[in-house]
């Protein structure tokens, strides 16, 4: 099947970037969210951080304009009916994602892939409530996906390989990198990731270190481009705590168990750089150490 038009559910931090993505490879795409208004202003979001670009002399002004013509923001997943892929890239909560798909399912046409850019949930349970099993995948983006070059494709039980080698080949076309993963809880990014974020919550929450020292020594002593925990504040805690939590109910070991912190700062809604606050605090584009009570 040739993918022509793409329908991404979800205008925020990573729909946007799927988006941007997809357009940029020359796909059409249509941009979904709860509301025809928060489509729009993905969209938006989008063309601001085209603009910068356009500044800095990146890309041309027309070449911004001609990306951004290619999303069209609509109300609803009830508009998906054209797309021939559709990516979810809802919140990590798993009631919310069946919902989701089960409407994608009844708004799509016959033969048209739907895809979750889940990094936890199981794509087999995404896949049983629908009427297209085998045409359910999982497209795991990183953050930001615009310039993250890995796309983590997960199959389900039910993805059949022509599914499978069209999404791969759809990944390939907006430049990334794929890897493949069974699907398992955390697939392979995360189920390596997600130990090393806990632990050095952790180490913060024991008195080890300051978050400062923590992300240097990751960054210059095991040469990380970012330190674990301004990584999670970029992430945002909610989503990390989403997973952790995933990953330690599923598969049952503790070294997955989430730190008291991160429930404690998901819980104030301090979940970050969205929020303005995390493990550090983000005033006026700059981060600021942030104080533990």
């Amino acid at each position: 099947m040739e993918i022509r038009t793409i329908g991404v559910l979800g205008a925020g931090q990573m729909g946007g970037g799927i988006a941007q993505v997809a357009a940029a490879a020359g796909y059409d795409v249509v941009l979904a969210d709860a509301s025809i208004e928060l489509a729009q202003k993905g969209r938006g979001k989008i063309d601001a951080i085209l603009g910068k670009q356009v500044e800095k002399g990146k890309i041309t002004a027309e070449a911004k304009d001609a990306l951004v013509a290619r999303i069209k923001p609509v109300a609803s997943s009830a508009d998906f009916g054209t797309c021939d892929l559709v990516v979810e890239a809802a919140t990590e909560n798993v009631d919310l994602k069946l919902k989701l798909f089960r409407g994608c399912d009844d708004a799509m046409k016959p033969g048209a892939i739907l895809a979750s850019n889940t990094s936890s949930i199981s794509l087999t349970r995404l896949a049983g409530v629908t009427k297209r099993p085998e045409l359910v995948i999982g497209m795991h983006f990183m953050n930001p996906p615009a310039l993250m070059k890995l796309v983590e494709i997960v199959r389900a039980v039910q993805t059949s390989d022509e599914t499978y080698a069209t999404v791969r080949a759809a990944a390939e076309k907006m430049g990334k990198t794929v890897t493949v993963s069974r699907d398992a809880p955390g697939f392979l990014v995360n189920r390596i990731l997600i130990p090393m974020l806990c632990e050095a919550c952790f180490a913060l929450q024991e008195g080890v270190g300051t978050a400062e020292d923590i992300d240097t020594g990751a960054k210059l002593g095991l040469n990380h481009p970012m330190g674990p925990l301004e990584l999670s504040d970029l992430i945002g805690l909610d989503t990390v705590l989403a997973i952790a939590d995933v990953l330690h109910e599923d598969i049952g070991d503790d070294k997955y168990r989430a730190p008291t912190l991160l429930r404690n700062l998901v819980a104030a809604g301090w979940v970050g750089k969205k929020s303005g606050r995390g493990f550090y605090v983000y005033e006026d584009g700059a981060r600021k150490s942030a104080p533990l009570r």
